[in-house]
């Protein structure tokens, strides 16, 4: 298994624990309300998506990687494309 196919998994995992926010607006909220631990966001994510987050994560240490694209990061939580998706507590 290739590391990127497991961290796939291991999101699979968190969004049936509950731990995943998946969407742009729920990785904002999740990152204001502190409940962000890590913020994955696709590489094909429009500059707009990707600016919104960014300015969100701006004087916070919250890791922050760029991961797939928005159909890997999407399917990788059960659902359609996702800009971003934050791992939360």
């Amino acid at each position: 298994m290739s590391h990127k196919a497991g961290v796939y998994k291991l999101l699979g995992l968190a969004r049936r624990a509950g731990a995943v926010a998946p969407g742009t607006d729920a990785v904002r909220r999740a990152v204001l309300e502190g409940e962000a631990m890590l913020v994955l966001m696709a590489g094909d994510a429009s500059s707009v998506q990707l600016d919104k987050v960014r300015k969100t994560l701006r004087d916070r240490t919250i890791p922050q990687v760029i991961l797939g694209n928005r159909h890997t990061l999407g399917a990788a939580v059960g659902l359609g494309s996702l800009s971003a998706i934050a791992v939360t507590n």
